[in-house]
């Protein structure tokens, strides 16, 4: 396949489900890994007579990820009845939003992982509420091929985000995805539990084919059964190579044959023809009668909009230029949650290095982290604490190999500070006049290394650092180093 003749055109569909406790329109808990159909009610399970009653946190969730993806918020919002027929589906019709969603177009920036300097934007079409219908479970007893179905998801809100086909590349939809998924953590409006089905992706795909200065668009294809990130990567590159054979076979082109949707399966690395795609008319849209049109009160929106915390990309660019680390140290750090942003700026604000702040929360407390299970809030070295640690090191009164003897010490014993704790390690000053004996004594003992560092070559200072802490683990390697040289220099 020729790159230069060939355009992938990708566009995501990303169903959110709500951090809210109850369902959109009844009371039901929305808690993960109840026993089956434990968590409904008349009203989710479609019991003629009942009527529903919409969730306002639900709502406010739904405009606060409006303001964050730059989307315009509609003044007036209505809900419809999407009509289809499906066995998880006990109404017969889902309630959705048709023609005035609660979030219209916007936008969102990202980081263009194939330029690390350089950003992309999707466009979104819209984002409008919906319910969420129940879980079809296939052949899990045992082997048996039966079907069962778990009523207790039936009800929950959903937040469907759409975007516009501006993605070009699989590389491009996962970075978009991963943005997304922080985004919308950081905010607090989902856990984005791809495992839990608390984000869910569709995409639809084709390719724009150049053909002697023709532009191309083959018949576009939506690609479900999308379980992870890596899965929607390797979906879109097989429906690219899959496209563009189906192209040179056929020539069929957009408007020739019906939107077809495909399953990936993950086993076979391939997607598998389901159906063909429903048009917008085949649901039967109409206003729901149970349900008044929704008047959004501006001064709400205004409120969202100001008390809207950074967006990751922001923290990133303030990470950079405020406390001059580098992009891929920024990204870690913000990658891991706001909690962690805010751990190394409480860090910074009480004195230590930004650059040795950076460095010690990705190589120490980071793994400590993962290594215990810990979250920061039950982290025994307090941002302030990591603070004065680095201060003493940056000041050069501890070395790097002995603060983290401290860190790990500090684990173990959080009350005491930096004094006890290197009271209880045996950690004290060395005497200048001290270490500029021992280092002449080293170099004594080691006339080849003198030898070879006289001749240009000081990679054998490394051993003399190394025999200087067996002596005292208390030297500065970089103390040892710098007198070594003058030592040898002044032909000690």
């Amino acid at each position: 396949m020729n790159s230069m003749d060939i355009e992938l055109v990708i566009g995501l569909e990303v169903h959110v489900q709500l951090a809210t406790r109850t369902k959109l329109f009844c009371g039901c808990p929305t808690e993960f890994g109840a026993p089956p159909n434990t968590q409904v009610c008349p009203v989710c399970l479609g019991h003629p007579g009942t009527l529903p009653v919409l969730n306002s946190r639900a709502v406010e969730l739904a405009i606060q990820t409006g303001v964050a993806l730059n989307c315009q918020i509609a003044e007036l919002t209505k809900w419809d009845r999407k009509n289809y027929f499906y066995p998880d589906l006990p109404k017969g019709y889902q309630i959705s939003q048709f023609d005035k969603p609660i979030c219209g177009p916007g936008w969102l920036e990202f980081p263009d992982r194939e330029d690390p300097q350089g950003t992309l934007k999707v466009r979104f079409v819209r984002a409008h509420l919906e319910e969420d219908a129940g879980k079809s479970m296939h052949d899990e007893q045992g082997g048996r091929a039966d079907s069962r179905i778990d009523l207790n998801r039936a009800g929950t809100p959903l937040l469907e985000i759409v975007t516009e086909p501006d993605l070009r590349s699989p590389q491009a939809a996962k970075a978009f995805l991963t943005e997304l998924r922080l985004l919308l953590t950081y905010l607090g409006v989902s856990d984005c539990n791809m495992q839990e089905g608390s984000l869910r992706v569709d995409a639809n795909v084709n390719l724009h084919i150049i053909d002697g200065g023709r532009r191309l668009a083959t018949p576009i294809v939506e690609v479900k059964n999308l379980n992870s990130f890596r899965a929607v990567e390797r979906a879109l590159a097989y429906e690219r190579e899959r496209q563009w054979e189906s192209w040179r076979e056929t020539g069929q082109l957009l408007g020739d044959v019906p939107k077809q949707t495909r399953g990936w399966d993950e086993n076979q690395g391939v997607t598998l023809p389901q159906r063909e795609k429903e048009e917008s008319s085949d649901y039967r849209y109409f206003p729901d009668p149970d349900l008044v049109p929704l008047q959004i009160d501006p001064q709400q929106v205004q409120r969202v909009r100001q008390a809207v915390a950074m967006r990751p990309l922001e923290l990133r660019r303030k990470l950079q230029h405020e406390y001059g680390i580098k992009p891929y140290d920024a990204d870690v750090i913000v990658a891991q949650g706001r909690s962690l942003v805010e751990y190394f700026e409480t860090a910074v604000a009480a004195g230590g290095p930004p650059k040795r702040v950076s460095s010690w929360i990705q190589q120490d407390v980071l793994r400590t982290l993962n290594e215990t299970g810990q979250t920061l809030e039950e982290f025994a070295v307090t941002a302030e604490r990591l603070a004065v640690l680095l201060q003493a090191v940056e000041a050069g009164e501890l070395e790097n190999s002995r603060a983290r003897d401290v860190f790990q010490y500090w684990l173990q014993h959080p009350m005491d500070d930096l004094a006890a704790a290197k009271g209880a390690l045996g950690i004290q000053d060395v005497d200048e006049t001290d270490l500029v004996e021992l280092c002449r004594d080293l170099l004594h003992e080691h006339p080849q290394i003198v030898q070879q560092a006289q001749a240009g070559d000081m990679k054998g200072l490394g051993a003399l650092i190394g025999a200087a802490k067996k002596r005292n683990p208390n030297v500065d390697p970089r103390k040892v180093r710098a007198i070594c040289q003058q030592l040898i220099e002044s032909g000690f």
